[in-house]
């Protein structure tokens, strides 16, 4: 059993016990927030948006989100910076770049900070869902692997120190 802990100290997570994935939205707009609160809240996610970058750091200081959805140009930040910032607060969390304002330079700039995903605005809600739902997939898949490694370490070192004390007796 693991726990993710957030930098208040608090344990966030149990691996090993379904949840329901936490999501951040991040758009300055809000009737998309809503709009996207909405979709993702009647498909089983929790979801909790913010209007600024700012905002969005300090829940992430807070509680752990299992994904962000990012609006490339924020109040006070772009959101290509907001992915370097979240990274350093939580590098596991999957990071979607959500745009009505595409461009070859941001598409870059996000793949090159670790987008893990790029969505254009007006958006197809299910292809969104299936998106999410895909990265989410990786996400459990990466943490049921590290759960299984570490069971495996810990059998390992196990084995080795009775190994190592019936030596000793012997």
């Amino acid at each position: 059993m693991a726990f993710i802990i957030n930098k208040k100290g608090n344990a966030l997570l149990v691996f090993g016990v379904k949840m329901s994935a936490s999501i951040l939205v991040v758009d300055d707009e809000e009737k998309f927030r809503w709009l996207v609160s909405e979709i993702l809240g009647h498909a089983g996610y929790s979801v909790k948006c913010f209007e600024n970058g700012k905002q969005a750091i300090d829940a992430s200081y807070e509680e752990l989100f299992n994904l962000a959805l990012i609006d490339i140009h924020l109040p006070d930040m772009e959101g290509t910076e907001l992915l370097t910032k979240l990274r350093k607060t939580e590098p596991e969390m999957i990071k979607i770049i959500i745009t009505g304002h595409a461009s070859l330079d941001n598409s870059i700039e996000a793949t090159n900070k670790g987008v893990d995903g790029y969505v254009l605005k007006p958006f197809d809600p299910k292809k969104l869902l299936v998106m999410i739902e895909t990265q989410l997939k990786k996400q459990r898949q990466k943490v049921e692997f590290d759960d299984e490694k570490m069971a495996e370490y810990i059998e390992s070192r196990h084995e080795w120190m009775r190994t190592s004390r019936d030596q000793k007796r012997k």
